[in-house]
């Protein structure tokens, strides 16, 4: 990747104008070479210390908290040739209207490393972004931890993975962007560990910086391409784009909101209304819910939201783009998470996918709406091995454990529990053209040893139609279907 932005540059590209404001710079108190003590001084209601306004190095040691020789030299023309005093600029500014505290690196600054003084203004930036509820975004180019200091530098990934966790606690989203290069410490924490990862088209992007790869390392597993590819990035953004990906990122991950989300309306046959158009058996439910022209979640999506935008992977080297679609859009003004199957068998990286995003717009106080439609979770071996079992558990656990609420329309096949897992239990709804079902009838006759022609009076035995479901107390109605509702609403 070419022609590398500096800290301010980069703020410049992402910031509404003239609203950038720098956050003051945290004091810190001198110490021997054993280490240093810290940022001095309370916290006040702003989340900032007052300003030590020293350029020297960490702690105001002669060449750091080890004596390393130099260090205050190449500290020095550090400041000179970028004109900062450290590796991170911090403030607060707009984007696209969205106040946000901005972390941003400056690679020309010792290859943007983190120090004892790095981590002290990652942490002030953070408690301030806690004191006054605003959400971070890290713009990172950074090659790890400062080996001039040692291990006093590797131990502020702790101090920084400490205020991330402190932050998402406290209810407020994290989006960074990975920039050129993003490695080592810095992609393991401030990248990684964010809610959203943005990056940019061809940064290099990994845990091992390139000197210290493998050499017959294949450099292209190291971009940002790479990494989206195994679900650790989101979404890749040319720069011109930046400003109003982030901007909408941010809008939604702040409107929290306590009522649930509406199930869509139907969009499929048996629509217009009455109970006409409810099948009248199970096997024709079982036939209209596998039809190619009924309409799947892209289309409910797209007719439900007026704009989304998509989480990606699982954060464990997997994604199921075919088979789950997961993300956050506007639906009449208000912010509502989505996890949405597309009507193929879900691997194990999709029910991921939809645990993470569920957790994520729960501690973000965001209403969820899950669309299932399934034939059930896949079942090959590669499955196995990819630990579907344990997805599936997963996902029925983050279901469970939401206090945020969740609204579940089934739109196609309900197969078994590899789509009970995205249901939401008491709040459950069906289109006209579902099922859903233990398993499938056809299995179900195998189960039971029955001749296969006896599959359609098993789907009837199964009680596996919509208006089934809401007599067993299974779902609470049928969506665009009068008198086809529970009584308790």
């Amino acid at each position: 990747m070419t022609d590398r932005l500096t800290a301010r540059e980069t703020v410049a590209l992402v910031a509404d104008d003239a609203t950038f404001a720098e956050l003051p710079d945290p004091a810190r108190e001198s110490a021997g070479p054993t280490g240093s003590t810290g940022p001095t001084g309370s916290t006040g209601p702003t989340g900032s210390t007052t300003s030590a306004g020293s350029s020297g190095s960490a702690g105001s040691v002669p060449d750091g908290p080890l004596g390393w020789p130099g260090y205050d030299a190449a500290r020095a023309r550090a400041a000179e040739r970028t004109g900062e005093r450290e590796s991170v600029v911090c403030g607060t500014a707009l984007v696209e209207g969205i106040r946000a505290v901005l972390i941003a690196f400056e690679f020309g600054f010792l290859g943007g490393s983190l120090g004892e003084r790095t981590g002290d203004r990652l942490v002030s930036a953070y408690a301030y972004a806690r004191a006054h509820r605003l959400p971070v975004v890290p713009l990172i180019a950074t090659g790890g931890s400062r080996m001039q200091e040692g291990m006093l530098a590797l131990t502020q990934l702790q101090r920084v993975a400490r205020e991330s966790v402190l932050t998402r606690e406290a209810g407020s989203a994290q989006v960074a962007v990975v920039r050129d290069p993003t490695t080592g410490g810095g992609w393991a924490t401030l990248g990684a560990g964010a809610d959203v990862v943005l990056a940019l088209p061809g940064a290099q992007v990994g845990f091992a910086g390139s000197r210290v790869r493998p050499a017959d390392a294949d450099p292209a597993a190291y971009t940002a391409e790479a990494q989206r590819a195994a679900g650790a990035v989101d979404a890749v953004v040319p720069p011109e784009e930046l400003r109003g990906t982030l901007g909408r990122w941010l809008r939604l991950l702040t409107r929290p909101s306590t009522a649930p989300a509406a199930p869509p309306k139907p969009l499929g046959a048996g629509a217009g209304g009455g109970p006409a158009g409810l099948p009248a058996t199970g096997r024709e439910a079982v036939l209209r819910a596998r039809s190619p022209e009924r309409p799947r979640a892209g289309a409910y999506l797209d007719a439900y939201f007026s704009h989304r935008v998509a989480i990606h992977g699982d954060r464990c080297g997997g994604t199921d783009p075919e088979g789950m679609l997961c993300g956050f859009g506007d639906h009449e003004g208000r912010t509502v998470a989505y996890a949405a199957q597309t009507g193929t068998a879900t691997r194990p990286a999709g029910y991921r996918t939809a645990a993470r995003l569920i957790r994520l717009a729960d501690r973000l106080g965001i209403p969820v709406l899950t669309l299932v439609d399934t034939p059930g979770a896949a079942n090959d071996a590669e499955a196995e091995r990819q630990g579907a079992g344990a997805a599936i558990a997963d996902l029925f656990a983050a279901v469970a454990a939401a206090r945020t609420p969740v609204t579940t329309l089934v739109v196609g096949e309900g197969g078994s529990g590899g789509a009970l897992a995205l249901a939401a239990p008491g709040n459950t709804w069906a289109t006209p053209d579902s099922y859903f079902s233990v398993i499938a009838p056809e299995l179900a006759a195998a189960i039971l040893k029955r001749p296969p022609h006896e599959a359609e009076s098993t789907a009837d035995r199964l009680r596996v139609r919509p208006q089934d479901l809401v007599d067993l107390g299974v779902v609470r109605g049928v969506v665009g279907v009068r008198d086809r509702a529970r009584g308790d609403g």
